[in-house]
């Protein structure tokens, strides 16, 4: 590995890598329009990326054989025999074993599609590739594998959520998370001021109720509130307190405020592996139990990925 900067200004050199940061997050958001996977939240910083996300893998289970080569081939070349079958003139043309094989490599497309471990491989190599060539220079660029924890629940849920979009405000390099570059909340809010939510992020589709719809529940001007108190604490060294409107969403999600404050300062110290609360951690352990008897890996609809 290299152990050279990322992003942000190397002290040593003088050298400013401020731009990759625009590079990862628009790497972050054209994946999700590709994968299977939606992105709760994110924040790109000088020398790590922190990212919230929400894998759909029954959406990608919906889509034809077509629709996953398609979007396979946006991040990828795909290979002789998938491009041949998407020509349509061409398809004609092959045999039975061609079309068998089209329809196996299809298939584990698919399943990439919705694999966090492809997500990743897929946002960090391209980055590495373009800094090397920037840097004129080859070699590893990341310094190891992602880290990922499985979020069980709603409180779980918006405690990382929050964690991620105040990241900059506790490292020191925005005054509030609106303000921060290259996160989601500020994406959020920009789009907010013009009545809209953005098309590549989860949507806020408020409090849990009958039949509802794919998104975050809760309601977005409720997390507003939660992020910009929990970070004035975070920020001020203090206590502090939660508003009355944020009390709300707290009680709802069984926090109080010394055990929410707790959660969002020091999310990534206090858990590892998974984030709940009790019984969803021993319900989430016994299935992960039962599951490595059987020989079969978990499935993890919620992630944070580090």
């Amino acid at each position: 590995m290299r152990r050279t900067f990322l992003c942000g200004k190397d002290p040593l050199t003088g050298q400013n890598f401020e731009h990759r940061r625009a590079w990862v997050e628009q790497r972050l958001l054209f994946l999700a329009k590709v994968f299977a996977i939606d992105i709760c939240a994110y924040a790109v910083m000088s020398n790590h990326t922190h990212v919230v996300l929400h894998v759909d893998a029954e959406q990608a289970k919906t889509w034809s054989q077509e629709e996953v080569i398609t979007r396979w081939h946006r991040v990828c070349k795909g290979n002789f025999l998938s491009n041949t079958w998407l020509d349509e003139s061409l398809r004609s043309q092959m045999d039975s074993a061609q079309l068998q094989a089209v329809e196996r490599i299809a298939d584990d497309w698919r399943k990439r599609l919705y694999d966090i471990s492809w997500f990743m491989r897929l946002l960090n190599e391209p980055i590495a590739r373009q800094a090397n060539k920037e840097d004129g220079c080859t070699g590893r660029f990341w310094e190891g594998r992602f880290k990922s924890q499985a979020l069980l629940d709603e409180a779980a849920l918006v405690a990382c959520m929050a964690y991620v979009d105040l990241n900059p405000v506790r490292a020191g390099i925005a005054t509030t998370p609106e303000s921060s570059a290259h996160t989601s909340i500020k994406k959020r809010v920009n789009a907010a001021k013009s009545s809209y939510q953005p098309k590549n992020l989860l949507p806020f589709v408020g409090n849990p109720r009958a039949n509802m719809p794919k998104g975050l529940p809760f309601v977005f001007t409720d997390y507003l509130l939660l992020v910009d108190e929990t970070g004035r604490a975070v920020c001020d060294g203090k206590h502090g307190y939660i508003s009355k409107n944020a009390l709300n969403v707290i009680s709802r999600l069984g926090l109080s405020e010394n055990n929410w404050l707790e959660l969002a300062c020091h999310l990534e110290h206090n858990f590892s592996g998974a984030i709940g609360k009790e019984r969803m951690l021993r319900e989430y352990h016994h299935h992960i139990g039962q599951q490595r008897t059987q020989g079969v890996s978990a499935s993890r609809r919620l992630l944070s990925v580090a």
